[in-house]
């Protein structure tokens, strides 16, 4: 290990406000602990977005210290009369440290509840002479990775209160936290180190009144020891190293600056076009002749010619693509006959698009994707005009002016049928709930109408009921009324017969209702106590299915204990294998379904209608691959459950999907697709992706890498092109182009680098991962590849005058850190103690799924403060974020924190009695109830104005989630705490400050 080279020290006075936050300036008698003796203060620099449309933000404000001074200039005048030289797209943190202190490893900075919170710092686009410094006392200097496996011999992890409170939980109890930091090594040991553990409240046990109106499942916390005393806790923000999270970059200032930048604005998706809107920022997109950032976006807008200077970078280059993404506000997507539009290369299958180039007159055109003429066949024929030599109808052809089109085919197949599996083991029998569930899906189907809205949908529809064995049911118009026909022997599924298992839903609703009547009252034939395959219910429909040579969807409601099939009781394992492999990793026998459905057409979906505490195989695998999903329901009895249900039902049979999708990825003959990474079975080759089914949200990654260099002036053509078939039976192929520049100049690539698109792109590649690869080694791969592009930022793209103790960073990649730290320490990559496998298999298929905006949200949760009363003038605010951290939860608050899968209410201690009363019909706080609820429907401004927010919130994702009422003090805080991504994590993640520090003092390293 390379030690760092001791820069000339020199000791700058601590402002006065340094010490009145706490930080403790003492010096302890131990040994100097300082990997950075050269560092001094703390800084922040950030310059002004050089985008090239824009030049309007703001590089200071009223609310910076009055003697900082923002200025145009681009040179730092440091006291010395020296000049250092920044660059201006670079965001500058200056990191130090008194080489004289002498601090304890194990020292936290002590906590103290009066201390008022500061206001986040506007950044400044320059180091000023005289900008806030904080004195730090850096403790650790291990190189090696921040977040540590928990080790089992850990008491379990409880989050404590966030503030020191007097009113405590009477439902939960607070329970010892974590007493150790476990700090890996790339060498393999582990350092640990000890922290103060906190005592545990004890806290009375009341009951709650009877006016609540409210729906509530309770949460039930382990049993822990309980103690009388109570201590101060140390905020979880808080740095190790004396770093103000309040100084570091912001997620929540970055997302409302760019808001701010692009609001009633238009972006130009043109060729060689500059850096897109984040794509958590909602603006009307014009496509000029490159596909929407929302169906394309690349991970970096400008190529390095060279492939050594890209690996130089460390950061990757390739695109997301969600092929079926929704248009923008007030954009149609362009769609041409297929005998009507002009054929793509002959030689590679490349689709028409303007990064063709056209010679000869228009009688042939260059490919920029394989390098190959082609000729123009005589009846598309067109002449070319003006100096760039575009044909002269290239206005009235998509496939020449826009960079997303869609071509609708002349084969029309069969149309996509609905397929209904239900479970009617004895398990389900004694379940009680299959009344209610031929109900919701009777309901459905007799709401389900055709797309102009004039009467019942056209829809085939097929039923099907099994327990060990399979019944089919022969609604065919001949009978006088449906017949059951059984199959015993469900190894080698043969169809009896193949009319009358799809029916049209116009004509035969009354057959499938007087079925649906009389599933409930069947009587149990077989004891199926020890469980039964899903994998039965999949081979049926998917035999119905090729049987009527049509795609579909497959909607199986199980009840029954979850197994495998081919066991003989239920398996407490997740494969059914004795081989050694990652618990990620589907079963043959999955795999070999999934194959199957992929080339017919046939998505799963999987309502779990009683779900076991623990124990039982998972049953995602089949789902997830094949452009479903899988949904849980605890016993289907509760209205909070039933409610979940009917909306998970409605949302998966009334989604738009396309069926038997493939999609191929083209690129510039300079670059190959190396490699490809989400929610499907990989197939021969990374550029070729075959899908069951996929929505609007499904997003794929692509890898590229060079093959030789690349020209300067042509750039680099990106191409997705995805062949589905729709609902009815439409073969469409919609056709994504990109062009991007290139440069021979390393800093011009860093520079068209996004956050949150590297964040997604990295968690999609990592989640693939740990299908093979530990996930230490994965955790370790992403500080590594972070660090060193950091380090070759800092060498390559920067001044050499930079002193040792800035971290520079790009400008769009400021707040990359804590997008990759909220990645490591998530329950995929760092399982906590209370982490379920279920939970980490569902998770990590949920994300992948994801697409950019959702997928930043995820990492980085909305926290929104909600007002005590609302009138006109405070109601709540949807885009008025706070950031992700404890320190931004007041007692005398309320807080909704909103991710794609999660929906938090957090109640602070001390709200008044008139806003419990008002949301949740409650005077008390103590008699409030916490855990899963529904708000009681009240008629007052403050709950009608906070349900209507939930509401808008919820129709942004794709998934029905529940929503937690979580109470300050209380046991369950827990899962509030692993959302607040700046904080260290129960599992064992770093915070934000101490993640940042470790990328800068691991970055100077490799420099030295």
């Amino acid at each position: 290990m390379m030690d760092i080279s001791t820069a000339n020290q020199s000791h700058a006075n601590s402002h006065s406000w340094a010490g009145h936050n706490a930080w403790s300036l003492s010096s302890p008698q131990t040994p100097p602990c300082n990997p950075l003796p050269g560092f001094q203060h703390l800084n922040l620099g950030l310059p002004p977005d050089q985008r090239p449309r824009h030049g309007n933000l703001q590089a200071s404000s009223p609310d910076c210290h009055s003697h900082v001074t923002a200025s145009s200039s681009k040179y730092e005048h440091r006291p010395g009369g020296a000049e250092q030289r920044l660059l201006p797209d670079a965001h500058v943190l200056s990191i130090g440290s008194s080489a004289s202190r002498e601090s304890d490893a194990c020292s936290l900075p002590v906590w103290r509840e009066q201390t008022q919170p500061r206001q986040t710092q506007n950044i400044l686009p320059y180091i000023a002479e005289q900008a806030p410094t904080l004195q730090i006392q850096p403790q650790y200097t291990h190189q090696g990775s921040l977040n540590g496996p928990v080790h089992q011999d850990h008491q379990p992890i409880s989050s404590p209160s966030f503030r020191q409170s007097v009113n405590h939980n009477p439902q939960c109890t607070s329970q010892p936290p974590f007493d150790r930091v476990n700090m890996e090594s790339p060498a393999g040991y582990t350092q640990n180190h000890s922290l103060h553990a906190s005592p545990i409240v004890q806290q009375p046990q009341e009951t709650p009144p009877l006016h609540f109106t409210g729906t509530t499942n309770q949460f039930v916390p382990s049993s822990v020891a309980q103690d009388n005393n109570t201590t101060p806790q140390a905020p979880l923000s808080d740095s190790r190293y004396g770093l103000d999270p309040e100084l570091l970059p912001s997620v929540v200032k970055v997302i409302a600056e760019d808001r701010a930048e692009w609001q009633n604005e238009v972006f130009i998706a043109e060729t060689f076009s500059s850096l897109p809107p984040l794509a958590t920022t909602s603006c009307i997109i014009e496509d000029r002749g490159t596909a929407s950032p929302l169906a394309v976006r690349s991970t970096t807008y400008c190529l390095p010619c060279e492939g050594q200077t890209a690996l130089l970078s460390h950061l990757p280059l390739g695109a997301l693509v969600t092929p079926l993404a929704k248009q923008s506000a007030g954009q149609t997507l362009p769609v041409c006959s297929e005998q009507e539009c002009l054929l793509g290369c002959g030689w590679c299958g490349a689709s028409m698009c303007p990064a063709m180039g056209w010679q000869d007159c228009g009688q042939r055109f260059y490919c920029p994707f394989c390098g190959q003429l082609s000729e123009v066949p005589w009846q598309s024929y067109q002449p070319t005009e003006g100096v760039e030599g575009v044909r002269v109808d290239r206005d009235t052809r998509p496939e020449l002016s826009k960079g997303s089109y869609e071509i609708l085919g002349s084969h029309k197949g069969e149309a996509a049928a609905l397929l209904l599996a239900i479970d009617v083991s004895s398990s389900a029998l004694r379940g009680g709930h299959l009344e209610f569930t031929t109900q919701q899906i009777l309901s459905l189907l007799t709401s389900l109408k055709r797309d102009d809205g004039d009467g019942l949908s056209e829809v085939r529809v097929g039923l099907l009921t099994y327990d060990s064995r399979i019944h089919l049911y022969d609604l065919s118009p001949a009978l006088s009324r449906p017949h059951m026909l059984v199959i015993t022997e469900t190894d080698d599924l043969q169809l009896p017969l193949r009319e009358g298992l799809l029916v049209p839903l116009t004509d035969f609703l009354n057959s499938i209702d007087s079925v649906l009547q009389l599933i409930p009252h069947f009587s149990s034939e077989c004891n199926n106590s020890s469980g039964v395959p899903t994998e039965l219910p999949v081979k049926a429909g998917l035999a119905i299915l090729q049987a009527m040579s049509c795609p579909g969807k497959l909607l199986i409601f199980h009840s029954a204990p979850l197994m495998e099939e081919g066991q003989t009781k239920t398996s407490s394992g997740f494969l059914g294998s004795s081989n050694p492999k990652s618990i990620f990793q589907p079963s043959e026998l999955a795999i070999s379904l999934v194959k199957q459905c992929v080339s017919q057409g046939c998505s799963v979906h999987l309502f779990i209608l009683s779900q076991q505490d623990v124990g039982g195989a998972w049953p995602g695998h089949i789902p997830y691959l094949t452009g479903g999903a899988l949904h849980s329901y605890s016993h289907l009895q509760g209205d909070l459950d039933r409610g979940r249900f009917c909306t998970d039902l409605w949302r998966t049979v009334e989604m738009d999907v396309g069926y038997k999708a493939e999609l191929k990825i083209f690129v510039s003959k300079d670059m190959r697709v190396s490699s490809s990474y989400g929610l499907f079975l990989p197939g021969p080759s990374p550029r070729q992706v075959a899908m069951a089914s996929l929505d609007r949200f499904t997003t794929l990654a692509v890898e590229l890498a060079h093959i030789r260099s690349l020209d300067e002036t042509r750039g680099v053509a990106v191409q997705a092109v995805l062949s589905y078939s729709t609902q009815t039976g439409d073969r469409r192929t919609r056709v994504h182009s990109l062009t991007l520049r290139c440069s021979r100049r390393l800093q011009d690539t860093f520079r068209q680098y996004q956050a949150q698109t590297l964040l997604t792109f990295y968690c999609k590649k990592m989640y693939c991962a740990v299908l093979e690869r530990p996930l230490q080694e994965l955790r370790g791969e992403l500080q590594t590849e972070v660090t060193q592009g950091l380090a070759c930022y800092r060498k390559h793209c920067c001044s050499a005058s930079v002193s040792t103790g800035q971290l520079v960073l790009p400008q769009h990649l400021r707040v990359f850190p804590v997008y990759i730290n909220s990645l490591r320490k998530s329950e995929v990559l760092l399982p906590g103690l209370r982490s379920s496998v279920h939970e980490r298999l569902q998770q990590r298929c949920q994300v992948l799924s994801m697409d950019v905006s959702e997928t930043s949200t995820h990492f980085y949760p909305r926290l929104l403060p909600l007002p005590q009363s609302v009138d006109s003038t405070n109601s709540p605010n949807p885009e008025e974020d706070l950031r992700c951290c404890a320190t931004s939860l007041e007692p005398t608050g309320l807080y909704l924190l909103h991710a794609p899968l999660t929906l938090l209410l957090w109640v602070g201690s001390q709200v008044p009695a008139s806003t419990l009363a008002e949301l949740f019909n409650t005077g008390c706080f103590f008699f409030l109830p916490s855990g899963e609820t529904k708000l009681p429907l009240l008629e007052n401004p403050l709950s009608v104005s906070v349900r209507s927010l939930i509401t808008l919130l919820s129709s942004q994702t794709h998934c029905t989630r529940k929503l937690w009422v979580i109470k300050e003090g209380d046991a369950c805080e827990e899962t509030l705490q692993r959302h607040l991504v700046e904080d260290k994590s129960p599992n064992g993640g770093a915070s934000y400050a101490d993640f940042l520090y470790h990328l800068h003092v691991n970055s100077v390293r490799l420099l030295h």
